[in-house]
């Protein structure tokens, strides 16, 4: 009976990177694990009218994924991806079909502005597109309180940090 952990977070959060992270650290520990970045699962254009970040989509790939990486061994699925609402947890976890367990991963917006003018040098029109998102989906994480526990990714190497979310989830 395996697990999962989704790693959420506003834009530039370090979702993904703490994600890849963790999965180094399970690898070292000789745990079957697989890393599942969200954003890729729901990569498609157009959007269906009335889901804007394509979420449908999403889920209905998550559930796929995720029960082949169980059934060919994995014990712990990591997840990096968004999830705004209790009700948005509750079809995470319902596709994974495991326990899952909530990370936020919180981080100064400061340190995130930073992160995203790195990571959109030269393209000023997705730099302010995901500036403003920042703000707003920290906002809404903030008052959604769908995380079972928060991480800090302001400081600290990335290992640090998926070191301290396996700590703080009890998969040490």
């Amino acid at each position: 009976m395996g697990r999962a952990l989704l790693l959420t977070g506003t834009v530039g959060a370090g979702k993904t990177s703490v994600a890849e992270a963790v999965g180094d650290l399970l690898a070292e520990a000789e745990v079957p694990h697989a890393v599942i970045d969200l954003d890729w699962l729901r990569r498609s254009w157009p959007a269906p009218p009335g889901d804007r970040f394509n979420v449908a989509m999403e889920l209905r790939n998550l559930r796929s994924v995720a029960h082949n990486y169980l059934e060919a061994g994995a014990d712990r699925l990591v997840l990096a991806g968004v999830v705004e609402t209790g009700e948005q947890v509750r079809q995470c976890h319902d596709a994974v079909g495991v326990d899952l367990t909530v990370c936020r991963l919180k981080v100064e917006l400061g340190v995130v502005q930073r992160r995203l003018a790195r990571r959109h040098m030269g393209d000023h029109e997705a730099l302010r597109r995901h500036l403003d998102r920042s703000g707003e989906l920290d906002r809404i994480l903030d008052d959604a309180k769908v995380a079972d526990v928060t991480v800090t990714t302001t400081s600290g190497t990335l290992r640090e940090v998926a070191a301290d979310v396996l700590g703080a989830v009890g998969w040490e």
